[in-house]
């Protein structure tokens, strides 16, 4: 059994849904997997020109000899009606090889990780039953004018043709089942594997340490993690990752800007962590997100002090969280994450909960027949 994966990230990227989605369902299977990198799929702007490097090539990111990774030949094009046609000719032959292996094979699957030309094209030209759509973000949000209309269509077309439709998020569900009614919620999750052993020997210093991994977008909410470290200057924030725009306005001295580091260093670095910080600001590109750093947290026996935003709204009542505005007393909200103690037996409750592969079985294992 094969799967081909239209992932809407790299391959080198950090390990994100797509990476998680191919591994498991190689445990599952032991198949193959043909995996297609993204190529453009929204005109280009000029801040493409200043995006920061990203972690690539860290261990793990190889590919395993069970996955090839294919890269598409193209040009930011694709929101022009005919001029996309020279992308058709360029990707014509990989799409053909596509096309061939999943007609030669009943048991071969597709999963649309973003919607594009190239992967409509494949699924149009095969059996219904072996698509699925698997909605990572809200992608039309991500793009502006006609980037953006291009992508709405490319998605509902998708939609309507995919076998299946998976939404990462509530706000991400409802949205899609304007479409089609009978999209799945599949939350994100964490690997189990790769945190921390338990018990986490979380650091305890008269110095707590709130902090943050992840990359800081136009998303981040850099007022907000000011008025924390200002509200308590005795604790301290540190922030992991890649830096894609520059803070907003003067940070205090207790807050500690370091450059992002690779997965399996990243899940070490928890342990040196108090409380689990999510900073993201609630507008439309936060709305249909569920931010998998709220698994890793929670499964690492952390507290999480997030503000209050697509999916982590709606886990304002979940033990372990608390949730807050700028404009709100961060200080009282963090003293009290900053007591919370996490069962030991809560904590390995949540991972065997909350991993990747608990998660895509319960939406897909009657997908793949062979599936044990």
């Amino acid at each position: 059994m094969s799967l081909v994966y239209f992932s809407p990230v790299p391959w080198d990227s950090f390990a994100q849904r797509p990476h998680h989605f191919v591994r498991w369902y190689h445990r599952r299977t032991g198949g193959d997997v043909l995996w297609v990198d993204p190529y453009p799929t929204r005109l280009p702007t000029w801040s493409d020109w200043k995006r920061p490097a990203v972690v690539q090539g860290a261990p793990g990111t190889e590919p395993p000899a069970w996955l090839s990774v294919r890269r598409v030949r193209a040009f930011p094009l694709e929101p022009f009606p005919g001029l996309n046609r020279i992308n058709g000719m360029l990707w014509r032959s990989l799409r053909d090889d596509i096309v061939r292996l999943v007609l030669g094979d009943t048991a071969v699957r597709v999963v649309v990780g973003k919607p594009s030309l190239l992967a409509l094209s494949v699924i149009e030209s095969v059996p219904v039953g072996q698509s699925v759509y698997d909605a990572m973000d809200d992608f039309p949000a991500f793009y502006r004018g006609l980037s953006r209309v291009s992508m709405a269509r490319r998605e509902a077309c998708v939609m309507r043709r995919a076998g299946r439709v998976l939404a990462s998020s509530t706000a991400l569900e409802t949205r899609l089942s304007a479409v089609r009614g009978d999209v799945t919620r599949a939350l994100n999750a964490c690997e189990a594997s790769s945190l921390p052993d338990m018990p986490v020997p979380h650091r305890q210093s008269c110095v707590p340490v709130f902090g943050y991994l992840g990359t800081m977008g136009g998303w981040f909410d850099w007022s907000w993690v000011r008025r924390l470290a200002e509200a308590r200057p005795g604790y301290r924030v540190r922030l992991i990752g890649p830096l894609f725009v520059q803070p907003s306005c003067a940070l205090p001295e207790n807050v500690e800007i370091l450059p992002p580091i690779d997965h399996s260093a990243a899940m070490s670095a928890l342990i040196d962590f108090s409380v689990g910080l999510i900073p993201f600001r609630n507008n439309v590109l936060t709305e249909s997100v569920d931010p998998i750093k709220y698994y890793e947290y929670r499964g690492a026996g952390l507290p999480v002090l997030s503000t209050p935003f697509g999916e982590m709204r709606l886990r304002q009542n979940v033990a372990g969280v608390w949730l807050g505005r700028a404009v709100d007393d961060l200080g009282a909200l963090a003293d009290a994450a900053l007591h919370f103690d996490a069962a030991h037996q809560s904590t390995l409750q949540f991972r065997a909960e909350n991993d990747w592969c608990a998660r895509f079985d319960a939406a897909l294992c009657d997908w793949f027949s062979c599936l044990t």
